[in-house]
């Protein structure tokens, strides 16, 4: 019975605090703030969002309710809520365009797409929205102290959706569509360059349309053997000391001498049209 009554205290105690906590008709735009930052300061996420919403509705176009929407975004980023976490900093952004804060406002926005990014090979919208923020943001505070983060979480999403790309080329050279390889190789090339993923995919890329040429009908075969060479050009161009260069060098010698056999076997042939005549 004593620790049943002590549990039934302390529930009233509990049930006390936490109606003291929540936002009563009548309190003041100051008490209600204070409210909400108090559940906000106790890590009260739930509660802290509905009561930072309840302070905008009656305390919009003051400083207080400038303040309460900036919480409310704080308060569903730290809930794990991202997507709308991302809203409600784009909201403070465009309701307050030269508040002091709008800086972090940015890169907070940037963060919570980088939170929603997902794993390399499902979609990718999140990751695509991420990158954008975050190369937003760089312009926009080219000397903030974010800036360098903010790079490093560029180049991290850039080596994602380089292999999301690669990986959907190097399906397509498994199940021997060479034509749809080749362009997303060049996806990779083109898009990122400067990730890790660039110099292989331009490997793969001659080797594809080398693949793609001695699949292709004699008459489509010799532009796609010079393909082959341009991508060869390309890459010693760009990775001129690539550690794949060895093998890209085997793969322009059997180009070429498809090449060369191509042609012999056009001479061949010219020739033997002109002895019928």
């Amino acid at each position: 019975m004593k620790k049943l009554s002590l549990l039934l205290l302390f529930v009233v105690i509990l049930a006390s605090c936490r109606s003291q906590q929540l936002i009563r008709p009548g309190d003041t735009l100051q008490v209600a703030y204070a409210k909400a930052y108090s559940l906000y300061d106790e890590e009260k996420w739930d509660d802290a969002i509905s009561a930072f919403e309840t302070v905008i509705s009656i305390g919009r176009g003051t400083d207080i309710g400038r303040d309460s929407q900036y919480y409310l975004a704080e308060s569903y980023y730290n809930n794990r809520q991202y997507l709308i976490a991302a809203s409600e900093y784009e909201r403070y952004a465009t309701s307050f365009p030269n508040d002091p804060r709008l800086e972090e406002v940015n890169y907070k926005t940037a963060l919570s797409y980088y939170q929603l990014s997902p794993r390399y090979n499902v979609d990718q919208t999140h990751t695509n929205r991420a990158l954008e923020r975050f190369r937003l943001f760089m312009a926009r505070h080219p000397n903030s102290d974010l800036v360098e983060d903010a790079g490093n979480k560029v180049e991290e999403l850039q080596e994602k959706l380089a292999r999301k790309h690669y990986e959907s080329a190097e399906f397509y050279m498994r199940t021997n569509r060479y034509r749809a390889a080749a362009t997303y190789f060049d996806i990779v090339i083109d898009r990122f360059p400067g990730t890790t993923w660039a110099e292989q995919a331009l490997v793969d890329q001659i080797d594809a349309y080398i693949q793609y040429a001695d699949n292709s009908v004699q008459a489509r075969q010799e532009e796609r053997y010079q393909l082959a060479l341009e991508s060869y050009e390309k890459y010693v161009q760009l990775f001129p000391r690539g550690t794949n260069r060895s093998r890209a060098e085997d793969l322009y010698d059997q180009a070429r001498q498809a090449l060369i056999q191509f042609g012999n076997e056009a001479v061949t042939s010219a020739r033997n049209l002109e002895q019928e005549r």
